[in-house]
């Protein structure tokens, strides 16, 4: 998916998540949307650190795949209102899919279990799930997408807030897709740096993109002990 098909697919993503949790909040639970951790009160920290880690795993992992010669770079395009388009596209992402997994699944799971970890890995797993259909999928990157899931969520289970993982998921995205030029879960977005990948799929992550890598699997695992 590509263009304009993509643009309505995340679009309709976030129409219909947006709407799903809202009723099911509001009817069935008797709570505001807000109470899903929406509020940005005394959060800047958290989400500041949520900007920043995605990039950081991401440049990270693209640099161990260009010194290993795994990655090179052949071209920038600058395109700023295909970046802009792009931009729009993960924020749409990011935040429809924390709203729903982060939000509203993690945090019906957390009340419903009196181990917050047996929630988190639930809610991970759901979130893996959601994305088994993607382009390009496999195992390890099921695998990947699974800690990502545990990554995302891991500052919830312990502030009930949404922004650090909404930002985590935003800049990674990005960070991911239209700067460094990678497939973002299999999806094809404008990018600024046109790259060409070399070697075994373990390595590159192959048509799903660098989260099928297993230097991200070793990353992630890294990252989740850290924040922890």
């Amino acid at each position: 998916l590509q263009g304009d098909h993509l643009w309505m697919m995340v679009l309709l993503e976030f129409v219909v998540s947006l709407i799903t949790v809202w009723i099911f909040r509001t009817f069935i639970d008797r709570r505001s949307l807000a109470s899903l951790g929406l509020s940005p009160n005394g959060y800047g920290q958290e989400s500041l650190t949520g900007l920043f880690t995605g990039p950081a795993l991401l440049g990270l992992l693209a640099l161990l795949l260009m010194f290993t010669g795994h990655l090179q770079w052949v071209d920038i395009t600058p395109d700023a209102s295909a970046l802009f388009i792009s931009r729009g596209m993960v924020v749409l992402i990011a935040f429809s899919e924390e709203l729903v997994f982060r939000g509203y699944v993690l945090s019906n799971l957390l009340e419903s279990f009196n181990n917050k970890w047996v929630a988190l890995l639930l809610s991970a797993l759901c979130f893996a799930i959601f994305h088994f259909t993607g382009p390009g999928i496999n195992s390890l990157a099921f695998a990947n997408l699974f800690l990502a899931g545990i990554l995302l969520g891991i500052n919830f289970i312990y502030t009930r807030n949404l922004w650090f993982s909404i930002c985590l998921h935003l800049s990674w995205n990005f960070f991911q897709g239209p700067l460094l030029g990678s497939h973002v879960s299999g999806l094809s977005m404008p990018t600024l740096l046109q790259t060409e990948m070399k070697g075994d799929w373990l390595v590159t992550g192959g048509e799903f993109g660098l989260e099928g890598s297993v230097l991200n699997t070793a990353l992630s695992l890294i990252a989740i002990l850290i924040l922890a």
